[in-house]
């Protein structure tokens, strides 16, 4: 995921870690806007589009659970982590009912926090393209409508697919040639991501490989310990 034109607001109340923080995220290719308060870490916050917010909780004018509270009434999405000198349970509870994402006690490793924000931000982008209301997909040689779960090879008659085959394969056909992480299904289709459900979604791609061998051109590869891939190959090529 490109990380370039990122847009972080980063609300830190130390002029020396607020500093360091920002040139570091800078260095790895994040745009980030440094706010010394709460109050001045709003106004910026109302006045441009951020991906990402990092808020340390304890500031002055304005603490980071107030401001949060702020960000969410006028943005749900935009994804949160507090960064906190004291581990409380209290605080730590209080964070995620506002609406945070994640929570990095201080002093923590820089690598760790932006592990975290890659994490969130991928799992944003790939619940966006899961949302997506696209239903007509041309995968090969096979045509995909995912409103009727009807699945065509050519001009043979359209085969009908199970729910669960259906609603995997248009996930996959959302992410064509691109990684669909393995927990992103089992959270969209199975609700539920545990040993189980992810043996039962690899029956599931057993039964899409049966249908899609027709055409030679298309497969399903398993990318070891992250999820699937639906391979067009003429797609690729070109």
């Amino acid at each position: 995921m490109e990380t370039e034109n990122k847009k972080i607001l980063l609300v830190e109340d130390d002029p020396n870690f607020g500093t360091v923080l920002k040139d570091y995220l800078a260095m790895n290719d994040y745009n980030v806007t440094h706010a010394k308060n709460g109050m001045e870490g709003f106004e910026k916050f109302k006045k441009d589009d951020f991906d990402l917010c990092i808020l340390d909780v304890m500031m002055p004018y304005k603490d980071g659970f107030t401001l949060a509270k702020e960000i969410r009434e006028k943005n749900k999405e935009v994804p949160i982590i507090f960064l906190t000198a004291k581990a409380l349970k209290e605080d730590v509870m209080k964070g995620y009912k506002v609406g945070a994402d994640d929570y990095l006690n201080k002093p923590f490793d820089s690598e760790v926090l932006l592990m975290k924000i890659k994490a969130i931000m991928q799992r944003k982008t790939t619940d966006s393209v899961a949302d997506s209301k696209e239903f007509e997909f041309q995968i090969g040689n096979f045509f995909l409508n995912s409103k009727l779960r009807f699945l065509s090879y050519k001009k043979e008659d359209p085969v009908k697919l199970s729910p669960k085959e259906n609603d995997l394969l248009r996930l996959l056909a959302l992410h064509k040639n691109d990684l669909m992480p393995r927990e992103l299904a089992l959270t969209k289709i199975w609700r539920d991501d545990n040993y189980f459900t992810s043996r039962s979604m690899d029956v599931y791609i057993a039964k899409l490989r049966k249908y899609l061998s027709k055409d030679d051109g298309v497969e399903i590869i398993n990318i070891h310990g992250e999820g699937f891939r639906l391979v067009v190959k003429d797609e690729v090529d070109h």
